[in-house]
């Protein structure tokens, strides 16, 4: 074994270490595992694969990229496994900073190439080797910061597959650029100006693949400011919608203050004649109307009492019968938009499901309790044709091929609040039972 090639691979093989490292820092709050046990199973995976891979460098005249890319292919499967994140967002990660960590052994080859002219990548040296290591380590440093904050958030928020799957292409654009790009001899880098454009070109490539990711968290701050401000406005138009009823039911029972003392006139003729049947038709009636302009007041809360309204005479006009128990803190201990989104959700969900069952069996049942002072467990069922679909990661929407993006988004916030969330069906019901921290 050529140890002189041994030393000068290890460091190559080892700079996974701060590629895994990089991959988890933007995932902080969806791994499976503690950070430190996380850790600890990167170690003794990535460290015995170095001295492994690099030995068969070193004995035989193998191309390092023919070591390399499929090993990556393999820790791809070992980092999904490892994390709760969905495909798009694992695979957008995990190739973005691998597209990242290659610009380090590019400069490293620059470096190399001053240090031995007639060389070339295949005798890459030992102190380009440590070089490229160094550089690696110092690059994570730098992008740890808005690893941890900025892209840690849009990994938690942006739940659109479509747009990680434009990331994935562009990130690895850059990565096959780079694999296609390694000087097989130095010479060429030292023909005219060669040498001095190949780390400008590097480093411009660098700087416009940054540019790219700020501009994607950008953009999904926008895209995330502009789905809050559509819940919002949802809000507005079912809260302009329950004062409208109210105002009607203000009307009617005006209206019913008004005729009331004919009814007390009416009675008292009823009895003086002692007809009771007429009475008891006349009150029976009488209490009908009440019922009918009692207006329900689910909760103290304005925006959530007027949603609760608004599916209430949605459910109600598609002859759902419903019995829902709301209980939720006063004042609202946590996001009013997040609370929103989640009941939001779960009532459209369990409508659209009611509305697919026979309307002689169309029903309805919603619980939210506080337990233990800081928990809030929701529990609800509903009935439903019978129909799901079902894919490795839970349900499916039965609208489009995809995922359930009402299902994903009330486990989101569950996860939010240090929650969870339970799914599941029988033959004709549906379940939903959520808790989360208050």
């Amino acid at each position: 074994m050529n140890t002189v090639k041994f030393l000068s691979a290890l460091p190559q093989f080892l700079i996974l270490l701060p590629a895994a490292a990089s991959c988890y820092l933007c995932v902080r709050n969806q791994m499976k595992y503690t950070p430190a046990k996380t850790a600890g199973m990167c170690m003794a995976v990535i460290v015995p694969y170095s001295f492994a891979a690099a030995c068969i460098y070193a004995s035989m005249r193998v191309d390092m990229n023919l070591l390399l890319l499929p090993s990556l292919v393999v820790f791809f499967f070992l980092y999904r496994l490892t994390v709760t994140i969905d495909l798009p967002r694992c695979l957008a990660i995990y190739i973005g900073v691998c597209s990242i960590e290659t610009f380090p052994s590019q400069f490293a080859y620059a470096f190399d190439a001053r240090l031995h002219p007639m060389s070339g990548a295949q005798n890459f040296s030992v102190e380009a080797a440590l070089f490229q290591f160094v550089l690696a380590c110092l690059l994570v440093a730098a992008f740890a910061y808005p690893a941890l904050h900025q892209f840690s958030w849009a990994v938690e928020n942006l739940n659109f597959p479509k747009i990680w799957y434009s990331t994935v292409i562009i990130s690895s654009v850059f990565l096959l650029f780079n694999i296609l790009a390694v000087p097989i001899s130095y010479s060429t880098l030292h023909a005219g100006r060669m040498y001095y454009l190949f780390p400008m070109l590097e480093g411009c490539a660098l700087l416009v693949l940054i540019t790219f990711y700020v501009l994607f968290y950008q953009g999904a701050r926008l895209i995330f400011e502009h789905a809050r401000l559509k819940e919002h406005s949802q809000l507005l138009e079912m809260q302009s919608h329950q004062y409208a009823s109210l105002l009607e039911h203000i009307r009617a029972t005006s209206r019913l203050r008004h005729d009331f003392r004919h009814s007390v006139r009416l009675l008292a003729s009823l009895a003086e004649n002692n007809d009771i049947e007429n009475i008891r038709t006349h009150l029976s009636e009488y209490e009908n109307i009440l019922e009918q302009n009692i207006h329900p007041n689910y909760c103290a809360n304005p925006a959530l009492n007027a949603l609760f309204g608004y599916y209430h005479e949605m459910a109600v006009c598609a002859g759902i019968t419903i019995d829902w128990n709301i209980s939720l803190p006063q004042p609202l201990t946590v996001s009013e938009l997040d609370m929103a989104a989640l009941f939001g959700n779960l009532l459209d969900n369990s409508i659209s499901g009611c509305l697919g069952a026979p309307e002689t069996s169309r029903y309805f049942y919603l619980t939210s309790k506080i337990r233990n002072g800081d928990r809030l467990y929701i529990v609800s069922t509903n009935s439903f044709n019978g129909t799901v679909r079902k894919g490795k990661n839970g349900y499916l929407s039965t609208k489009h091929g995809g995922k359930g993006t009402g299902l994903a988004s009330i486990s989101a916030i569950a996860e939010k609040y240090d929650g969870k969330t339970r799914i599941s069906n029988s033959e004709r019901e549906f379940f939903v039972d959520v808790v989360l921290k208050i």
